[in-house]
């Protein structure tokens, strides 16, 4: 199925070599060495961050533990609003990092892995957006999900919205006294999802170096002052 399809190539695919870049002061987490400037920016959380990749998932699944998903980029507010509110509070990375596998990704970086979890947004109804936050196996089938949560609950027209931290709590609730039942959940949500992708086409296109080489050639530099 097309969920399974690019769920593998995302895991597979690791991205070249980090470029240099002042990285933010103090204890720094893995995110630190990475190319995407949006991922740099979150280096200096106390939430241990990894990259996608297959590294990540398999120690989900060696520790047993869910993974949390974030998927932003650097011109998204809410995406810096929930950083500073939530991924820089050692209360909030501390329920992370204790019970969840942490994965941050640039969309921009990779629009592919986006894809498939904006997908499984609409799967489960929620309206999708950035922050892409979403709770998945340690085979990166979603489970839940949301776009941002506040950092401490509020009351908004009367209700109640829950935050991040009391999200985290459920979720981990939800895993101890039911996860056969989330497993089951999630088995669907992937099923649903493949629908999803399959019935959109999915456009494949060969990478040929003489293609680059050719569009290169095609235009003429100017030595001296730059441009075409």
């Amino acid at each position: 199925m097309r969920f399974l399809t690019a769920l593998s190539i995302a895991v597979g695919f690791l991205t070249g070599s980090a470029e240099s870049a002042d990285p933010p002061k103090g204890k720094l987490n893995r995110l630190a060495k990475e190319a995407s400037p949006y991922l740099r920016q979150h280096a200096g959380n106390p939430v241990d961050w990894r990259p996608w990749g297959p590294e990540a998932f398999a120690e989900a699944k060696k520790d047993g533990k869910l993974v949390f998903l974030s998927v932003g980029y650097s011109a998204c507010h809410w995406c810096h609003v929930m950083e500073r509110e939530s991924f820089s509070e050692p209360a909030a990375a501390e329920l992370l990092n204790k019970n969840f596998v942490c994965i941050k990704v640039d969309r921009e970086e990779r629009p592919d892995i986006d894809e498939v979890y904006m997908a499984a947004f609409g799967v489960l109804g929620i309206s999708g957006g950035w922050p892409l936050s979403m709770f998945l196996t340690d085979d990166g089938k979603p489970i839940f999900g949301g776009t941002y949560w506040p950092k401490d609950d509020k009351t908004v027209d009367g209700e109640l919205s829950p935050g991040f931290k009391t999200v985290l709590k459920r979720v981990m609730d939800l895993n101890t006294k039911d996860h056969a039942g989330l497993l089951k959940q999630a088995d669907e949500v992937a099923k649903r999802t493949a629908a999803e992708l399959e019935a959109k086409p999915m456009p494949t296109v060969q990478l040929d170096k003489t293609v680059l080489t050719d569009a290169l050639n095609a235009f003429e530099i100017d030595p001296e002052f730059g441009g075409f």
